[in-house]
């Protein structure tokens, strides 16, 4: 989630704020595989089509961050899959899902929110159980 209004001031206007979200994005999910030993492998990442432009748009920034455009100057072993809506992938349909229960709890972290609470006990934790576990910035 890019909450806009905080960034005001702290960044540039010129900056694509979902080219940000992006690469943090594909960073933390780099820590996680490195965690598990599978830094070296090829990973898919699916995004949902979103038109013609906006999707040569996102997969040029994907393969600027892939290609050590990113916080760790390395290359990261992703590969991008553009799905239409049309396909109706279980993964993308899973990722809506879980989304909104974590957006709502972010935007309105006081009010009651059971599909958060479900999903949090599913959410990766520390070495000491405690969790959520959010990979390095």
């Amino acid at each position: 989630m890019i909450r806009k209004e905080s960034l005001k001031g702290k960044v540039d206007d010129g900056v694509n704020l979902y080219h940000v979200a992006l690469r943090l994005g594909l960073e933390r999910i780099f820590h996680f595989l490195a965690s598990k030993g599978q830094e070296s492998s090829t990973t898919f990442v699916v995004f949902e089509a979103r038109g013609r432009n906006e999707d040569k748009d996102l997969e040029l920034e994907f393969r600027r961050v892939c290609d050590g455009q990113n916080s760790l100057n390395a290359q990261l072993p992703f590969d991008v899959i553009i799905a239409d809506k049309q396909c109706n992938s279980s993964g993308l349909q899973l990722a809506d899902l879980v989304a909104r229960p974590i957006g709502r709890k972010t935007l309105k972290p006081e009010q009651p929110n059971r599909a958060y609470d479900t999903l949090a006990t599913k959410f990766a934790a520390d070495e000491n159980g405690q969790g959520p576990t959010f990979y390095p910035a």
